[in-house]
């Protein structure tokens, strides 16, 4: 579309809200489904494919949870990337994000009961990776255009505060997502643990529905899909910022993957924690990660509207890249905490400008949905790449094999400190990169 077009839908874009602040209430709204959302990946990323994976996957653990973590999340690049525009052009008079929202919320469910009885009932790695999918494939057609919400609605003059609850509530919803199935549903009670996901998406969906308000657009061309298509690639010679913004995310959320879907592993083979509690355990481990990178989420967003989004990440990206590689040396729980926490607080202070960075940097305000989808590439294609090479540097130094004393199960799998040490080795370069490049981006505080 050329820039004229664009040009006059950018004067569409209003804010139902005006130029006032927004009060606690519309913020909550406006960021809601990011809780629900992260209730289901901290559950299902943490706990919940871990342990399905421990039950299927035999020899072949650290392989089979890359490829069901890396595989799975492909439609997250893909969906957006359509889901996002086509919100864009919507003209649905309840506005443009939050038709796509709803219906990707009920896919979104159905992806969830495959998944249990792929676990429960019919035993199968495939047939689990699969479902998996379909979570992927739903989830992101809402969040696809959920990520447009703010750039559409927010005034400007509160991106950073917004941005602030964006992470806020994704923190929550990580922690007591992570909290209620893995700390207060027991394994046994697996169909409840999804159930209870459903039953998030489901309210926040309705939430988000119900209450945020949208500016309908009307005189939009019919979406035109070679152009779009076209369009994906935004020049980083045109749009530098935008390019080093989405390069340095990219490199964050690498590391941040490729820890994500082991760490129940690493409690049980470094820290020795019994696999009846590891559950429980990394609860706790990501309760307190999660609690203090909430405060500084926070906080870490209405800061950055006065000292500079990029000073925050400097800041958050060096203590996270130190912090990363003691956890090699833990060999206890209270270390591992103490390790996690310093991790929690240099992370939230990440997630708290993260969005606020990628909202600053969109080319064209009436192509957010397209724009902060091709944005959102860079959270979704580290899931397809770190987590499968994480498996693969995790398994290189071999591992170790009992049997299992459950009558039927499968042998248990016991990986080296030194394919863990990898991993953690890795993912602090990449988190110092994260911080290193965002030197290149000019023009913003």
């Amino acid at each position: 579309m050329d820039s004229k077009k664009l040009q006059e839908l950018d004067e569409q874009i209003t804010s139902p809200y005006g130029n006032r602040a927004l009060t606690l209430w519309e913020h909550i709204i406006i960021s809601g489904f990011w809780f629900a959302t992260n209730f289901q990946w901290g559950a299902i990323l943490v706990i919940l494919i871990p342990r399905d994976m421990r039950a299927l996957a035999g020899d072949h653990l650290a392989q089979w949870t890359g490829a069901v973590i890396g595989i799975g999340a492909i439609p997250a690049l893909i969906v957006p990337l359509i889901a996002g525009p086509l919100s864009d052009r919507c003209t649905r008079k309840e506005g443009r994000r939050k038709p796509y929202i709803a219906v990707g919320a009920v896919v979104n469910m159905i992806g969830l009961g495959l998944m249990a009885v792929s676990a429960m009932s019919l035993k199968s790695v495939v047939a689990y990776l699969g479902s998996y999918a379909v979570v992927q494939i739903g989830n992101n057609i809402a969040s696809g255009a959920y990520m447009g919400v703010i750039p559409d609605v927010v005034p400007g003059s509160e991106h950073g505060k917004a941005s602030g609850f964006m992470a806020l509530m994704s923190q929550l919803g990580t922690l007591i997502g992570m909290i209620l199935v893995g700390m207060i549903i027991p394994s046994s009670a697996e169909f409840l643990r999804y159930a209870l996901i459903a039953v998030m998406i489901g309210f926040f969906a309705f939430l988000s529905y119900r209450g945020i308000k949208e500016t309908p657009l009307t005189n939009v061309e019919p979406f035109n899909f070679k152009e779009y298509f076209s369009s994906l690639w935004i020049s980083p010679k045109e749009f530098p910022n935008f390019a080093w913004v989405w390069f340095t995310r990219f490199l964050v959320m690498m590391g941040f993957y490729a820890i994500l879907g082991y760490v129940n592993l690493y409690m049980v083979d470094v820290i020795n924690v019994s696999r009846d509690s590891v559950d429980a355990t990394v609860a706790k481990l990501f309760a307190l990660i999660l609690i203090v990178s909430s405060i500084t989420g926070y906080f870490g967003g209405t800061v950055s509207d006065r000292i500079g989004k990029k000073r925050v990440v400097y800041v958050a990206n060096t203590i996270i890249a130190i912090v990363t590689p003691f956890f090699i040396l833990c060999r206890g729980i209270p270390l591992v905490l103490v390790v996690g926490a310093l991790f929690g607080f240099g992370y939230g202070a990440y997630i708290s400008v993260d969005y606020a960075l990628g909202t600053d940097v969109l080319p064209h305000k009436s192509e957010a949905g397209k724009d902060m989808a091709v944005w959102h590439v860079a959270m979704t294609l580290p899931q397809s790449i770190a987590a499968p090479v994480a498996g693969i540097l995790l398994a290189v130094p071999g591992f170790k094999k009992f049997p299992n004393p459950t009558h039927g199960a499968p042998d248990i799998v016991q990986y080296f400190v030194q394919g863990y040490a990898y991993i953690f080795v890795a993912c602090a370069v990449c988190f110092a990169l994260g911080a290193i490049l965002l030197k290149n981006v000019k023009g913003i505080k």
